[in-house]
Order: structure tokens, then sequence, then C-alpha cells
């Protein structure tokens, strides 16, 4: 399988983001797509004036907030792991346009432990260079939040910590 879309239910999360969520009405609803050839996550975008920050430009929080689910969904789906992120990085190069396509994509760059690096960034119709970002994330599974966070994660939110099905149980459903 060398592209395939990625959905929480798939990964055991009941989940209500705001970025990729597709039953919240109220959000983005973007699709995400893993390549196991490029070892990508991405999804193509196209957002209208009511997600504008400046004038005719996409709010830049929302620039950020799609760079880092693509790039929290690349460990997801290519190191197998939950994570968090716990320190990012942006700079804006061009102009994120209200009512233009574009794509959103990153890649893991090293992991060591439970920490991963990844890079992402947001290009235009054109391949041009957008909006990039570094982010380190943090992986946890249900291991690493219990030596963090004990039994202080309620019953009904554990779901969350359920590790994602390996290659094979996804290839089988």
């Amino acid at each position: 399988m060398a592209r395939w879309r990625l959905t929480n239910d798939d990964w055991g999360l009941e989940s209500n983001c705001f970025v990729c969520e597709a039953r919240n009405s109220h959000g983005l609803q973007l699709e995400l797509w893993a390549d196991d050839e490029t070892r990508q996550v991405d999804t193509t975008f196209t957002l209208g004036s009511a997600f504008s920050g400046a004038p005719t430009l996409v709010h830049g929080g929302l620039s950020l907030a799609i760079l880092d689910e693509v790039q929290a969904w690349t460990v997801i789906a290519h190191e197998r792991t939950w994570a968090v992120t716990i320190e990012t990085a942006s700079t804006f190069e061009q102009p994120v346009w209200v009512d233009h396509v574009f794509t959103a994509r990153a890649e893991v760059v090293s992991r060591a432990g439970d920490k991963v690096e990844t890079r992402g960034w947001i290009e235009d119709a054109n391949g041009g260079l957008c909006v990039r970002s570094t982010a380190t994330f943090l992986a946890i599974g249900e291991a690493t939040a219990a030596s963090l966070i004990g039994d202080a994660v309620p019953e009904e939110h554990r779901s969350f910590l359920r590790e994602p099905p390996s290659a094979d149980e996804q290839d089988q459903g």
C-alpha cells in the first residue's frame, strides 16, 4: 500500500480534531494521506475568506495548525506511535492566499528514543515554498503515558493511548 488515507477511526482515536476530523462540522475537515514510498504525509487544501487573517490571506495560525497536523500524522503513520508537539518553529516565506490551492507536506527527519524531529512545509500549486516548519514531538504510547502522567488520564480518554494498528492489520482491514 504505497499511498493511504489517514483517519482517526482507523487508529482507535475518538476525535473532534479541528484540522482533520471529517465529523467536525466547524473544522477544516482536511483529508490527510500517507505515502510509504516518500515517507511523507500530505494534504491539499483551499481555505475561503472565513479563514482569513489579513484581508485575502489565510490566518497564519491556521497555516501553523495545518503544519502541526501533517507533522504529527507523519509521526503516527511512519513511526507508528502517537506523539505530542513539544517544540516548533516556523517561517513564512510567501503568502498563503484565501481561495487558492495549497499542499502541506511533512516528513520525519530523525528519531532518538521518544523524541521525533519533523519538518513540514506548505507549497502553492506551482510548488513554491510558502511556509516551512520544524517540530519536535514526544512519542507517547501506553507505557510512556503511564510514566509521564500515571493514572491521570480519564478512562474515557484512554483510547487515545492505544497503539496504532500494525501495517499487516491495516492491509487486512
